[in-house]
């Protein structure tokens, strides 16, 4: 006989959040991306807050992008702004034994994958300026689907500059990710043969 776990309830609260802008969406899941299926709301709270909490030091959450976004509001407001994220379902509970932990819905996932993409493709292009690969080692730990739309913005907008950063990180991908380099590679000296 299976022993019943008693889950923690989660009980939302949205104050008087009626909506959020664009932004404060993409902040409040680039937060959450760092505690998915590893912490719940409080612990987003004080990252958005810029909490020097000791667990959030040492799990380096300070080093979140969105570390700090609401540093000058209350943290039961912050806990609105997020509750109001997932009633309108761009954050999802789900629960690990009896911890309520925070999982993206499939929009919020879209908007999150949209925001890091961006995030590491202007790195890329900072590295490419310095010529500095720095970005690339990282890369092996980024989900697959953000590395793709990376690439994807490195096609559209990449120039001939942006090959030797390319050819390096090719060389310690795996298969699909390294064959999908190569296309890049193939589009962005064609578009440079063709503009010559």
């Amino acid at each position: 006989m299976s022993r019943r776990v008693n889950r923690i309830p989660v009980v939302l609260d949205t104050g008087n959040v009626k909506e959020l802008s664009p932004e404060d969406i993409k902040m409040i899941l680039r937060a959450a991306d760092m505690c998915i299926m590893k912490a719940g709301r409080n612990m987003l709270a004080k990252i958005l807050k810029g909490s020097k909490d000791k667990k959030v030091l040492e799990l380096k959450l300070d080093e979140c992008p969105a570390y700090g976004y609401y540093h000058d509001m209350k943290l039961a407001d912050i806990m609105h702004y997020i509750d109001w994220m997932i009633d309108e379902d761009y954050l999802r509970i789900k629960y690990d034994g009896r911890l309520p932990l925070l999982v993206f819905s499939d929009e919020g996932w879209e908007i999150e994958k949209e925001t890091f993409a961006e995030e590491l493709y202007q790195r890329f292009c900072l590295d490419v300026k310095e010529k500095h690969a720095r970005v690339i080692f990282e890369l092996k730990e980024v989900n697959r689907q953000v590395v793709l739309r990376v690439l994807d913005k490195i096609e559209a907008e990449g120039t001939d500059e942006f090959l030797a950063c390319l050819e390096a990180w090719r060389r310690m991908e795996v298969k699909k990710v390294a064959a999908r380099i190569t296309d890049v590679e193939t589009t962005i000296k064609n578009r440079t043969n063709l503009s010559e």
